[in-house]
């Protein structure tokens, strides 16, 4: 599949992904399209408090049914439905003004003051670009465009008595 096709069908998954996830209250993160011979369609959902196996089962039912409804899919294929996790991709602007603060790493698809591969703290996204804080007072600022992947770092912290949270 050439590459322009590939990413109208991640488009038109998306889409469909949007609608059912819209009517259970929740939020598609991204959808993907993994492999060659027998492909597994890849849907990330999220939903305020988080996401139970439960609830990607119940998605995963209604949207497998919207699938082969709707037959956009032509070839074969396994659908996986999971939440983001604690590594979270980070797609949208609106992904990066959510996580403002956080850490991520990010790779560009072409090289940016010599480097594709970025670990920082985000400052704040807006007008299709995004700022981060590389180390104190190092920062870069890249167009979302720019973006080929991006995912949140989990920060672990020790707590006073050694325990972790």
């Amino acid at each position: 599949m050439v590459h322009n096709e590939r990413e109208s069908l991640v488009g038109s998954i998306t889409a469909l992904a949007e609608q059912v996830a819209a009517s259970m209250g929740m939020e598609v993160v991204l959808v993907e399209i993994k492999g060659g011979g027998r492909s597994v369609v890849r849907v990330y959902i999220d939903q305020a408090g988080g996401v139970s196996v439960d609830d990607c089962e119940r998605f995963s039912k209604r949207f497998s049914v919207l699938l082969d409804v709707e037959d956009c899919v032509p070839f074969s294929y396994v659908l996986e439905v999971s939440s983001p996790g604690l590594d979270r991709p980070l797609v949208r602007e609106a992904d990066f003004q959510r996580f403002t603060g956080k850490q991520v790493k990010v790779r560009t698809g072409q090289p940016l003051q010599g480097q594709r591969n970025f670990r920082g703290r985000i400052l704040g996204a807006s007008g299709g670009n995004i700022r981060l804080e590389l180390s104190p007072g190092q920062q870069v600022e890249m167009a979302l465009s720019q973006i080929e992947r991006a995912n949140l770092v989990v920060e672990i912290q020790a707590t006073r008595n050694g325990s972790l949270r």
